[in-house]
C-alpha cells in the first residue's frame, strides 16, 4: 500500500512538471517599450486605475512611477482615495505632475453588495472611460506597486502586436526580511501551480486568470463583459476578471515582470499568514469537499515524498526521493526570479505545511463568520 501511494506521488509530480503547462519554468517576460517602434495610427490612449485605501507609506512612489512613464499616447492616471483615514488623498495630490496627467478622486461611501476595491475601481472607471476613445485601454494596478519609465509601453506593445485583450503580470513581490524570504517565493510557485500562465494564454485551455498587480484590458473588451459593476461582490476580482474575459471569446497574457515590483512588505508571520488566509477558502469556494481534496492532495505532492525519502526503505524511498527531487527542481526557476539561493528548495515541504494551515484557517474564519478581511473591512460572499 505505501509503494502504490508512493508511485502515486511520483506520478502527480511527473504530470506537474512535463504536463501542467510547464508551470515552473520561469515567465514568459515583457521586456520591450515601444522607443523603437511606431504604429501606422499612433498610439492608444491609456487610463490608468489606481484604487488606494490607507496607502500613505506607498501612494508617493506608486504615483511617480506612474507619472514619470515614458508612454507617448494619450495617458492619464485616476486615483481613487477610497475613504483612507491616513491622508493618502492629500498625499496624492501633492506628487508632481508637471504635464498634468493625475486625477485624484475621493471616493464615495462603500455600499452593501460591492467588494471595497471594486467599488474605487468602478468609480475610476467611469472617468477612465470618459477620458479614452474606442480603441483605448484601461491599466488597473494597485497602490503599493512602482514601474519602470517603459512598462506601460511593452505591455501596450504586448497587447498590440500580438492582438491580446487582457495583458496582466506577477509583479515581483517584496522580498527582503527573513519571513518574506521564506514565505513569498512559493506564493508565485503555488499561484503558477494553481493557474499555469502558458495555458491562460491558450484559447483551447479552460484555465483563465491574472494578476491584479498590473492589468492592461482593451476598453471594448471591458465593455463587452459589462464593465467592472458585473464583478462587484467577488473576492478574487483579477482572476475572476480574467474568467470572465476568456468566456467572451478574449485573448488573455500573463507573466511574471520584470519591470514592476511591489513595495508592500510582510515583516512578520502574521502578515504572510493573513495573506495567504483571507482568499484561501474564497479559491476553494467556500467547499469543505474542495478543501479536503486540496488537503489530501498536499499530503501527497508534499509530504508523502519527504517521509518516504527520510523513513523509507528500498524502492519506497527511491521513490519517495524522486518526487521529493522533482518537487525541489520545479521551485528553483521562482527562487532566481527573486535572485535567492538554491538551497531553500530543500524548506519547501515546510513552507507547504505553514500555506495548509493557513488554508485551514481561512476555512475557519468563513465559518466562524469573519470572513475576509482587508484594509479594516470584512467581506462574505463567493466568486461568481
Amino acid at each position: 500500500m505505501v509503494f502504490v501511494m508512493a508511485l502515486f506521488s511520483l506520478l502527480a509530480w511527473l504530470g506537474l512538471t512535463f504536463f501542467h503547462g510547464q508551470f515552473w519554468i520561469g515567465g514568459p517576460w515583457l521586456r520591450r517599450g515601444l522607443k523603437a517602434r511606431r504604429w501606422k495610427n499612433g498610439l492608444p490612449a491609456v487610463a490608468v486605475i489606481v484604487p488606494a485605501r490607507d496607502e500613505a507609506a506607498s501612494i508617493s512612489a506608486c504615483l511617480s512611477s506612474l507619472l514619470g512613464q515614458d508612454y507617448q499616447g494619450r495617458y492619464h492616471v485616476f486615483l481613487v482615495d477610497d475613504e483612507s483615514t491616513d491622508g493618502t488623498g492629500d498625499i496624492a495630490r501633492r506628487v508632481p505632475d508637471p504635464q498634468g496627467r493625475l486625477t485624484v478622486l475621493d471616493g464615495k461611501p462603500h455600499p452593501a453588495g460591492w467588494s471595497g476595491k471594486l467599488w474605487a475601481v468602478g468609480q475610476g472607471q467611469e472617468e477612465a472611460l470618459e477620458f479614452l476613445p474606442a480603441d483605448g485601454y484601461v491599466l488597473l494596478t494597485d497602490a503599493d506597486i512602482v514601474h519602470k519609465e517603459d512598462h506601460v509601453s511593452s505591455l501596450v506593445e504586448r497587447a498590440q502586436s500580438e492582438n491580446i485583450d487582457m495583458v496582466s503580470e506577477m509583479v515581483k513581490l517584496n522580498c527582503a526580511c527573513f519571513w518574506e524570504k521564506v514565505f513569498v517565493p512559493a506564493f508565485v510557485y503555488f499561484f503558477a501551480m494553481l493557474y499555469p500562465f502558458r495555458r491562460i494564454a491558450d484559447p483551447q485551455s479552460p484555465v483563465a486568470g491574472a494578476a491584479g498587480g498590473t492589468v492592461l484590458i482593451r476598453r471594448k473588451m471591458l465593455e463587452m463583459i459589462g464593465g467592472i459593476q458585473t464583478l462587484r461582490d467577488a473576492l478574487i476580482d483579477d482572476c475572476t476578471l480574467g474568467a470572465r474575459v476568456k468566456e467572451a471569446g478574449g485573448r488573455l497574457y500573463l507573466g511574471c515582470s520584470e519591470q514592476a515590483w511591489s513595495i508592500r512588505t510582510y515583516q512578520t508571520l502574521g502578515e504572510i499568514w493573513h495573506m495567504i488566509a483571507r482568499n484561501a477558502y474564497v479559491q476553494l469556494e467556500f467547499s469543505p469537499w474542495n478543501l479536503l481534496k486540496a488537503l489530501a492532495g498536499m499530503v501527497l505532492i508534499w509530504f508523502l515524498p519527504v517521509r518516504l525519502l527520510l523513513f523509507g526503505r528500498g524502492k519506497n524511498r527511491v521513490v519517495g526521493g524522486c518526487a521529493y527531487a522533482l518537487s525541489c527542481i520545479t521551485f528553483m526557476p521562482t527562487l532566481r526570479w527573486f535572485n535567492l539561493s538554491w538551497w531553500r528548495v530543500l524548506s519547501l515541504p515546510l513552507v507547504a505545511a505553514f500555506y495548509m494551515m493557513a488554508t485551514v484557517g481561512s476555512a475557519v474564519n468563513h465559518y466562524r463568520g469573519k470572513g475576509v478581511s482587508w484594509r479594516g473591512r470584512s467581506y462574505e460572499g463567493a466568486e461568481s
